[in-house]
């Protein structure tokens, strides 16, 4: 039966009844599967980059060595699946409370809602002639002609009147009524935009938010000292990321970016529970990408919106710590703010990084000193032959850049001392070890002297913080 009221010459909808819809996976309900799915997703991706890590298979695409992984990280792999395994119990705990706020899943009511969506297409094309009139075409005219040839485009010229489209239908009270009907390209319309362009806007919605929320927040972690030596210090602890420390956080950061973003993503796209399901999971499965370390050309999610691997592992290292924010599907907003990382090739800073850690492995025992200890000799050799009335004025410089490191420091149970010394390490440049600068007699400083002083306060300032422009204006660090 229909429904019989409904406005003068559009069709009427037609009545439904709603039945609870059956699991989709029997005989877990789909609320609990919405729970189950994410997690299941998040360790079974992770095992498999896990099992690629320690067979070494598909080296040519690894972003670190594994040498890397073991001597740059400052975190055992049994804390971060504790950690892991914590924000997990809080991820859940939340999609229960979150499910309770839901109505019960039904269906019966699809094509109802596709009959709406045909009326609602049937009522737009009434404008068409007042559009065409606009711009001086007669609409009606247009009409006639066209209507032995093309009658459902006369139709629509004429403002959505199709009289010759009709069907039968039963009353309530058992007679037969002839009312009007949808034409065909209005009910396929209609099914385009509830089955597939409704759903879209949903999602996209849903994603446009926890983009938005996690890149003001996680950059929020990154310019206030305190939150990032509270919260966010703990997750920049992986200095090499792999796939099943992607969660690894501190767990109110975890719930505060992670659980609560997704869960208001969900509310306010108004997310089924089966599109939840979807939305939760594939945000799991992009995080746990984007933490991999590999950079795989056959991986889709890697190239689908540019946001991937490669780039988030830029943000990890202590030189791009304060670019590339964005996670965990697009990049707009660091495209809009300008925060991606711009200042060219990495490739060598990534050589420079695996050459290091192979150094420290080997106990340091190469016997021809890195690139890196040659310029730290030669600034030591260049210090030590400063006139006395410079070596004086250093003072207030070491003095500064104390200051600046005392700032920066972690506590000791999110990060400490160690992790600001190793990041000070990375954070240094290559550089060319100044020349010696000849003395004048008397002991007065040359023009060369002052520009050897000049170059060391640079390179102070510069692995006190990565761009830094000046010790006492750093910014705090991920």
């Amino acid at each position: 039966m229909f429904n019989s009221t409904a406005l003068p010459g559009v069709p009427p909808l037609p009545s439904y009844s709603l039945s609870p819809l059956p699991p989709l996976l029997p005989p877990i309900p789909d609320k609990f599967l919405t729970l189950i799915l994410p997690v299941v997703a998040y360790w079974a991706l992770s095992l498999f980059f896990h099992f690629l890590d320690v067979n070494d298979y598909l080296p040519q695409y690894r972003l670190h060595t594994p040498v890397e992984l073991v001597r740059r990280n400052h975190v055992s792999k049994k804390d971060v699946i504790r950690d892991v395994f914590i924000q997990q119990i809080i991820q859940t705990v939340i999609g229960v409370l979150l499910g309770m706020t839901e109505p019960e899943d039904v269906f019966g009511k699809e094509d109802y809602d596709v009959a709406v969506w045909a009326t609602r297409i049937r009522m737009a094309q009434r404008v068409v002639p007042g559009i065409l009139s606009v711009v001086g075409l007669n609409a009606t005219g247009m009409a006639k002609n066209v209507a032995g040839s093309y009658p459902v485009l006369s139709g629509f010229l004429s403002g959505g009147n199709y009289p010759w489209l009709t069907h039968a239908i039963s009353l309530s009270s058992g007679d037969v009524a002839i009312v009007p009907a949808f034409a065909t390209w209005e009910v396929l319309a209609a099914k385009a935009t509830y089955w597939v362009l409704v759903p879209a806007l949903q999602f996209s919605l849903a994603v446009f938010f926890m983009d938005t929320w996690q890149y003001f927040l996680h950059r929020a972690m990154h310019s206030n000292l305190w939150l990032y030596r509270t919260f966010h210090s703990r997750h920049h602890r992986l200095y090499v990321p792999y796939a099943f420390g992607a969660l690894y956080n501190h767990p109110f950061e975890g719930f505060l970016l992670d659980t609560m973003g997704a869960s208001i993503a969900f509310k306010l796209a108004g997310l089924t529970t089966r599109q939840g399901m979807w939305f939760f999971t594939c945000s799991t499965i992009k995080t746990v990408d984007d933490h991999c370390g590999y950079a795989l050309p056959w991986d889709p999610l890697q190239h689908l919106t540019g946001n991937n691997a490669a780039y988030h592992d830029i943000h990890h290292q202590s030189w791009g710590i304060k670019t590339n924010f964005s996670q965990p599907f697009f990049t707009f907003w660091d495209r809009i703010l300008g925060t991606t990382w711009t200042a060219g090739d990495v490739s060598a800073r990534y050589e420079r990084s695996r050459k290091s850690a192979q150094h420290a492995a080997n106990g340091g025992m190469s016997g021809t000193p890195t690139t890196d200890e040659q310029s730290r000799q030669a600034e030591h050799a260049s210090a030590k032959a400063l006139p006395a009335e410079l070596k004086v004025n250093l003072r207030p410089l070491i003095s500064a850049s104390r200051q600046a490191v005392e700032l920066r420091e972690q506590d000791g149970e999110n990060g400490g001392p160690r992790i600001l010394a190793d990041e000070t390490e990375e954070e240094k440049e290559p550089r060319i070890a100044p020349r010696r600068s000849p003395r004048k007699k008397g002991g007065n400083a040359t023009p060369s002297d002052v520009g050897s002083l000049k170059g060391l306060r640079e390179r102070v300032n510069g692995s006190l913080h990565g761009r830094s422009g000046g010790v006492l204006g750093l910014e705090s660090s991920r």
